[in-house]
């Protein structure tokens, strides 16, 4: 097999490839969906005009450089977060992955209970945890800890699902023929499982990012200095809601296709196949 093989698409992993009769009921429908979707955009655009948020006064701050400097730097503070939480709970969520896959019944059904308490919890109600309970016990956090712990903890729950299922897509006749070497489990894991599991599951890892990414959007909580937080400022400055947030929604968009791409290229270096 070509290790530069075209990714699976949903239709191709569900569907059978449709007849001519079908493509052109696709076509149709992609018509007048387009057509609906423009015809909703021009609607909202008119809104837009006839309420003022056209008006250049809104839009013109927008050409600063002071604007685009103070943007920066919630930029900056995003992807710090995104990148620190990111790596946390990579490691959080093979530490979890491990017990919950170590054959020690205790450790397994501990590890379990924390994934799916992760993996259930929204972020903002960790956020929360963190702005409002923890400090009640003596604990002094950052506004940069308080949005990135969260954030981990949310993210390590999913992580490690999806190491897990890393896990179980290698085959089992190499675990059974390491184990008629003898060869112990640990060194199984480390030196046969877990290489494999990795490479089956690193854009599943890198895609993870987006969610990453998106839960930092919350940061306003605990006022850390995001991306966010900052348009909220120059919106309060400029009283330019619709622009400001137009703008931020282009550049979290640009980001995680960024990312998205990023996932597709490894994933397509390492000859691995996704389902997008």
């Amino acid at each position: 097999m070509s290790n530069h093989a075209k990714p699976l698409s949903i239709r191709d992993a569900l569907y059978e490839q449709p007849g001519p009769h079908t493509r052109r009921r696709v076509l149709i429908g992609t018509v007048i969906t387009a057509v609906l979707v423009l015809i909703g955009i021009g609607l909202v655009i008119r809104q837009f005009y006839i309420t003022g948020q056209l008006a250049p006064r809104y839009w013109t701050f927008l050409a600063q450089p002071t604007t685009w400097r103070y943007l920066l730097q919630g930029f900056r503070g995003t992807v710090s977060v995104a990148l620190t939480s990111g790596v946390l709970a990579l490691i959080l969520g093979l530490v979890l992955m491990l017990g919950r896959t170590s054959g020690v019944k205790p450790l397994s059904v501990v590890c379990r209970v924390v994934t799916d308490f992760f993996r259930g919890v929204p972020s903002l109600l960790l956020i929360y945890f963190f702005f409002l309970v923890v400090p009640q016990y003596g604990v002094k956090l950052s506004s940069f800890w308080m949005i990135t712990l969260p954030v981990t903890l949310a993210a390590s729950g999913v992580l490690a699902e999806v190491m897990r299922a890393g896990v179980n897509a290698v085959p089992r006749g190499q675990v059974e023929a390491a184990m008629s070497l003898g060869m112990r489990p640990a060194r199984i894991m480390f030196k046969i499982v877990l290489p494999q599991a990795i490479r089956f599951v690193i854009p599943s890892l890198i895609s993870q990012l987006v969610v990453v990414v998106k839960d930092t959007t919350v940061a306003y909580v605990v006022s850390y200095p995001d991306l966010m937080q900052n348009a909220r400022v120059l919106i309060t400055n400029y009283d330019a809601l619709v622009s400001m947030y137009f703008t931020v929604a282009i550049i979290y968009i640009l980001l995680n296709y960024a990312i998205n791409k990023l996932s597709g290229f490894v994933a397509e270096r390492m000859g691995v196949k996704i389902i997008r």
